[in-house]
């Protein structure tokens, strides 16, 4: 093989890591008793990977001290990725972990929706249908949910709502930033934001937002969750630093699949056909924006990187 093929695989064992380990950290998520608010949860998962990436792109000398415009930037980043990702936990507290990731991966339509209409991107009718029909799959998916949730069924859409302006954010400091360095300044600056928060509400009996001190299982799976949360983005950083995002989209499907086996082995979870149903009418729209993208010679909207 030549040495662009061997990067390009490289990029693809990095993907499929990816989708293997990233819900791990949603079961993580998951399994964190329901006394620990949704606020603490993400505290440790942005704090963790802060720790963990700030020694790493230091010690890589990358860690640029941003500009006042990059900084806004940053701000706005960390805190669209810490309202996907409380979307998200909170999902996961209410419905099985692949029903909440099948629902989300309607954020790729959002993306390419959106980069249409702020970014001034051509995206023609085919892949609009694509994009609704897509969403239609969804809300097959949710469906069953709101049977036994109410609003609750649509948080995973509130994640993906917020994740687009996530991506639309990555799109235009991806250019010249480091992934590390990209992904260290946004798990600093989500820390920043919600570390007060919690501090302001400690002792307010506001159930989402008064912390309480971990203890026992809580201790590990709030470790795990930032923990998993760090290494599954640098899996995908890398991914798409040795691959390109035309090549890796159609892989990032192959989460729903982890995230179906950890749901099935851990807490016994296993989606009802109609699910299931929903979760390839998602796919198939997904694979068919893609393959448009492809045709007309366009980077495809980047895969999800953990969500959340």
């Amino acid at each position: 093989m030549t040495q662009s093929t061997d990067r390009t695989m490289l990029g693809v064992g990095f993907m499929v890591a990816f989708a293997i380990v990233a819900p791990l950290m949603d079961a993580f998520a998951k399994a964190t008793p329901a006394e620990i608010p949704v606020a603490q949860v993400l505290l440790a998962r942005f704090g963790i990977q802060s720790l963990l990436l700030a020694p790493l792109a230091l010690g890589m000398g990358i860690l640029t001290r941003p500009t006042r415009h990059e900084a806004l930037l940053h701000l706005a980043r960390g805190g669209a990725l810490l309202a996907a990702t409380a979307f998200f936990v909170a999902s996961l507290r209410a419905m099985p972990i692949a029903n909440a990731i099948a629902i989300f991966f309607v954020a790729p339509f959002f993306v390419t929706l959106a980069g249409g209409l702020f970014l001034g991107e051509s995206i023609g009718p085919r892949r609009v249908i694509a994009c609704l029909v897509g969403f239609g799959g969804a809300l097959l998916v949710i469906r069953p949910s709101f049977d036994a949730l109410g609003l609750a069924a649509f948080f995973p859409l509130g994640t993906a709502a917020f994740f687009t302006a996530y991506m639309l954010l990555t799109r235009t400091m991806s250019r010249r930033m480091h992934p590390v360095t990209l992904q260290t300044h946004t798990a600093l600056a989500a820390t920043l934001t919600i570390g007060p928060v919690l501090w302001v509400f400690d002792g307010s009996g506001v159930a989402l937002l008064d912390p309480v001190w971990p203890q026992g299982v809580a201790v590990w799976t709030l470790l795990g969750v930032g923990v998993i949360a760090t290494i599954s983005h640098l899996f995908i950083s890398y991914a798409l630093r040795f691959a390109p995002a035309a090549t890796l989209a159609p892989l990032q499907y192959l989460e729903i699949v982890g995230a179906t086996a950890i749901g099935y082995v851990a807490f016994g979870e296993f989606p009802q056909m109609l699910t299931w149903l929903g979760i390839a009418i998602i796919v198939g729209s997904g694979m068919y924006v893609i393959a448009r993208e492809r045709t007309l010679g366009r980077t495809p909207p980047p895969p999800p990187n953990p969500a959340p």
